[in-house]
């Protein structure tokens, strides 16, 4: 597994907010649902996102706005265009007074409208968690991202569209499935650009050396790795690999490794059935109590209560 690939891999989107908008201006919708990743397709029209503190931002047709929560902000035909709607978690949607607009927009399956069509036609996904190893790669993004159509045009946007709007047999896991497949086509598509600041360990994916000793720690976070095995593996001295590798991540192999293994754990224990120990196993400690000790000199809490925090989440 790359570090890309395991953004949403652990987990991958289950059951995110999925819909359509047809909107005809004046539109405006004041988004707080707090959603750590939000993402919006333009297949047709053109919109601004503007946040409270920041100058307006035009997305284009064809262009892709992913958002990096839990900040609000506001998705509009004019940023003049006075909100009319707040989106909460869960794409609870009602007035600025407080009104329930469930009846009034849904148009149907997973389409919100307020005319019967509009020309803005919009692609709207939100991850309600995306877990600490999408933490790991979202930290690095700006809090909002505009993917233009000369960086990806994506062949996965009309199949969405069409198959947005189904309700067949697990319909719902296919768009899961092709909400991660947009989301990592863009975020790709983004960090591919000389400007943008990839965080040194994506960067470090490209190099024949430290890329090679990335995909093994990755692949199998378990195995009792040392400096001396990752450096025979991909061919060089110890001295070369360490020195490679704390240039191009930003630091030592063994201390991206622990980074990985908690990260990896932190998201394994959100699953109801894992306990400590088996976890523990399937990230490279030996025991419950070591994986417990490092999680929490980490994570400021014990294994189980960060379980406890997750389920009540």
């Amino acid at each position: 597994m790359d570090s890309i690939a395991g953004l949403l891999d652990s987990p991958r989107a289950h059951g995110a907010l999925m819909i359509r908008a047809l909107l005809e201006p004046p539109w405006s919708v004041r988004v707080v649902d707090r959603a750590p990743l939000s993402i919006v397709a333009l297949a047709s029209g053109t919109a601004w996102v503007t946040y409270d503190d920041a100058e307006p931002v035009r997305v284009g047709e064809g262009e892709i706005a992913i958002m990096r929560g839990p900040d609000p902000y506001v998705f509009s035909d004019d940023p003049a265009t006075e909100p009319q709607a707040l989106i909460h978690a869960g794409g609870r949607c009602e007035t600025p007074d407080g009104r329930s607009l469930a009846d009034e927009l849904d148009a149907d399956v997973r389409t919100w409208t307020h005319s019967g069509g509009g020309s803005a036609r919009m692609l709207i996904g939100s991850y309600e968690n995306t877990g600490e190893i999408g933490a790991r790669l979202l930290d690095a993004l700006p809090r909002l991202v505009v993917v233009t159509k000369e960086m990806c045009d994506c062949p996965v946007l009309p199949v969405l569209e069409e198959e947005i709007g189904r309700n067949g047999p697990a319909q719902r896991v296919v768009l899961d499935r092709l909400l991660d497949l947009l989301v990592v086509a863009a975020l790709r598509a983004w960090f591919a650009r000389p400007e943008a600041r990839a965080p040194g360990w994506y960067r470090a994916q490209g190099d024949p050396v430290v890329g090679r000793a990335l995909k093994l720690l990755h692949n199998n976070p378990a195995h009792p790795w040392t400096v001396a095995e990752l450096a025979v593996r991909a061919g060089v001295s110890r001295a070369a690999l360490a020195r490679r590798f704390a240039e191009l991540v930003g630091e030592p192999p063994m201390t991206y490794l622990t980074g990985w293994r908690l990260a990896l754990a932190a998201d394994l224990l959100r699953e109801p059935e894992a306990t400590v120990g088996a976890v523990a196993r399937r990230v490279g400690y030996g025991s419950p109590f070591a994986l417990s000790t490092a999680f929490k000199r980490v994570h400021g809490v014990s294994p189980q209560e960060h379980r406890l925090a997750a389920a009540g989440a």
